[in-house]
């Protein structure tokens, strides 16, 4: 059965990516990832978070593998209108948006149809911050 460092570097191998690459965007050490990867090394939540948001997969993904490859794939993305001004209003870059969206969708992407509404601006606008927090950007 496939662990937690299978599914991170068959995603980082789909991807293309090094785990040089990986460590950039995640902004933890190559080492540590290739400890991770190699099953030597368990990452705390705060990492595997940023591991999941920067390989754009699911949490539930990287912990229990419960996603098929074919929802790996990169489809369209739908960006909600409140996310949208806000962003517009805040100067947000693409990259930032799309951080606090896979965020988003990371949190409340097991709940299904129990979470009908979406964030209000100062959601969002509180989610950009916590995210900064976590990455210290």
């Amino acid at each position: 059965m496939p662990t937690l460092g299978d599914r991170i570097r068959e995603v980082r191998e789909e991807r293309g990516w090094t785990l040089e690459k990986l460590a950039e965007k995640t902004g933890l050490s190559r080492s540590f990832l290739s400890e991770v990867e190699n099953n030597k090394a368990t990452p705390s939540a705060e990492s595997v978070l940023k591991i999941s948001n920067a390989l754009g997969v699911s949490l539930d993904y990287l912990l229990k593998g419960e996603i098929g490859k074919e929802e790996r794939e990169r489809k369209p993305v739908e960006i909600p209108p409140t996310l949208s001004a806000v962003a517009a209003e805040e100067h947000w870059s693409f990259n930032e948006t799309m951080r606090v969206l896979a965020a988003h969708n990371s949190v409340v992407g097991n709940r299904g149809n129990t979470f009908k509404r979406q964030p209000s601006k100062e959601e969002w606008k509180q989610l950009h911050e916590a995210i900064k927090k976590v990455y210290n950007k």
